[in-house]
């Protein structure tokens, strides 16, 4: 590998690095907001929202992607690059058909005890994340340097 190579690719991991640790402190103001909220719909879609940013956090984190197919969901790709991680795939994978129709209008569709239940479920990914990331690098620090470790599994 060429310096000026080098040089771009250790540019690229840091800015993964960078788009990592975002997203991850994305999905913990997330995790926060639905927390707070009082209304179901609300907390249902911050719940869900904090569980997609994790994932967007883990795939960034798996390199290279794979190559151009036909467009797949983030939860399709997560369950196929970090099987780990496919029961929740599938979880929120039903959620999101979910989430599209309260976005269309739907808002019956999500009371408290859905609410309640989306939000436990995305403390709980974020749980299962950090619990990978500490399998796979010792490490109890987490953070984006740690997160790109999942690469390995």
């Amino acid at each position: 590998m060429t310096p000026r190579r080098s040089r771009a690719v250790e540019e690229q991991r840091a800015l993964r690095g960078v788009q990592e640790s975002t997203l991850m402190r994305r999905s913990d103001a997330e995790i926060l907001a639905a927390q707070l909220s009082q209304d179901p719909v609300d907390r249902f879609l911050h719940a869900h929202f904090a569980a997609l940013r994790a994932a967007g956090a883990v795939l960034a984190a798996v390199v290279p992607p794979r190559g151009r197919g036909r467009d797949r969901s983030a939860w399709e790709q997560l369950a196929d690059r970090v099987p780990e991680l496919a029961g929740w795939a599938a979880v929120f994978a039903d959620a999101a058909r979910v989430r599209a129709a309260v976005e269309g209008g739907r808002v019956d569709l999500v009371d408290d005890v859905r609410a309640d239940r989306a939000l436990e479920d995305a403390e709980d990914f974020r749980d299962a994340i950090d619990a990978l990331v500490e399998d796979t690098t010792g490490d109890t620090a987490g953070g984006a340097r740690a997160l790109r470790a999942v690469r390995a599994s």
